[in-house]
């Protein structure tokens, strides 16, 4: 690639661009949680994160698990006691591939931008599917922990 190209001169993609009051909340397989997730592997684009906002409602929480892709969180609003440890808006959180999440918890509820990315080292790849546009929650016990 020539970085010295001009504009115009450049074959390259223009960006996706789409804004968060076009999508609907969805239902995420953990209680109390929705998101509104921008972009997410397609068919025609596997590689794309898990890119967008979740909502937490007061007393929300999901449980330790692991994951083979990377991702980041950013707390906007609320307070989020992970691992033991609380954290507020402001708070960036970085994941690496493998990772394994520490339980999560919030009484005060909020709101945080999250963006899961294929790991650049395991090539594990984010899961959209099931996971941030459920029709109706399992119970926690039911759901896999492992990835």
């Amino acid at each position: 690639m020539d970085l010295a190209q001009k504009p115009g001169d450049r074959t390259d993609p223009p960006p996706t661009v789409r804004h968060i009051d076009d999508i609907e909340w969805e239902t995420i397989r953990w209680p109390g949680e929705t998101g509104k997730m921008l972009f997410h592997p397609r068919p025609e684009n596997p590689t794309e994160p898990n890119a967008g906002l979740l909502r937490f409602e007061k007393g929300s929480y999901h449980p330790w698990h692991r994951h083979d892709f990377a991702q980041v969180w950013y707390v906007l609003e609320g307070e989020f006691t992970v691992g033991g440890k609380t954290h507020g808006p402001g708070t960036m959180f970085f994941h690496g591939d493998p990772h394994c999440e520490e339980e999560l918890r919030t009484e005060t509820g909020g709101l945080m931008v999250i963006v899961q990315y294929p790991g650049p080292t395991t090539g594990g790849r984010p899961i959209y599917d099931k996971r941030f546009n459920m029709e109706q929650r399992r119970e926690v016990a039911k759901e896999r922990t492992d990835i």
